[in-house]
């Protein structure tokens, strides 16, 4: 019998989509994160000026929470077809991507910038093209660290969480084990990156305020996750029907037992 080359498995490319997929995305929502954007003014509704903790303020929230519910269902399906060692295999090497890419983004800003250029989009409003180049990349340190510690904790908390649920309910309630494992991963995620960046860092936000921000960041991660696991059902069945029946659910056991 003829062996399947790497390349030529449909699970092995399966997973090399997934995780390149899974890495852009957390890329991508680190790199854009430094944008706040208000989420009302977005939708075209009135401030719901929230009061927690005493603290009052509008639903603001970074660019890249558009990208991390993305993440955590990429993250449920991997953990669904290639078990805890697929999740921390793209886990560990998503974070060195983000080092890499905060590693460039600051050599660049670093680069001597061409005279002409630094003013270049001055019509546009930017009279300063190397100092707007080097707010938008330069993201703090304490920023960097926080997100990062954060995203590592969460996905290792996710992983064991889904899987813990998955050996309780066997093979039903996908819903069950992808949203309880995001509940807790993220749970911790959302005050974790707040606590580093905000409260240990220059910043040092009291606790009043540290809770509040941590609480409605949780809240809109939590909404997004429930409102995109149909997504999930649809890439499970997709993926089942790439893979065929009888190596889906293979690789669900395998999964199951890793």
């Amino acid at each position: 019998m003829m062996s399947v080359r790497p390349l030529q498995d449909r699970a092995v490319l399966l997973f090399i989509g997934l995780a390149a997929f899974f890495c852009a995305n957390a890329v991508l929502a680190e790199l854009i994160g430094v944008k706040i954007f208000a989420l009302e003014d977005t939708l075209g509704i009135a401030p719901l000026n929230w009061n927690l903790f005493g603290q009052t303020g509008s639903l603001s929230f970074t660019a890249g929470t558009l990208l991390w519910p993305v993440v955590f269902v990429m993250t449920d399906i991997i953990n669904e077809f290639f078990g805890k060692r697929g999740v921390r295999f793209i886990s560990w090497l998503a974070a060195v991507l983000i080092c890499y890419g905060f590693l460039f983004a600051y050599a660049a800003i670093s680069l001597a910038p061409a005279s002409w250029w630094i003013g270049s989009m001055n019509a546009q409003g930017v009279p300063d093209y190397q100092a707007a180049f080097a707010v938008v990349f330069g993201q703090g340190m304490w920023t960097i660290a926080g997100s990062l510690v954060a995203f590592l904790v969460g996905q290792l908390i996710d992983v064991a969480v889904f899987h813990r649920i998955r050996r309780a309910t066997g093979e039903r309630h996908v819903w069950l084990r992808a949203t309880g494992s995001t509940a807790v991963s993220q749970l911790i995620d959302s005050f974790v990156v707040v606590w580093i960046a905000f409260v240990l860092g220059p910043q040092q936000w009291p606790t009043s305020l540290f809770l509040a921000v941590s609480t409605v960041n949780y809240v809109y991660k939590m909404g997004f996750a429930i409102a995109l696991i149909p997504l999930l059902y649809l890439a499970r069945h997709a993926i089942t029907q790439y893979l065929g029946a009888a190596r889906a659910e293979q690789l669900r056991a395998d999964a199951a037992a890793d």
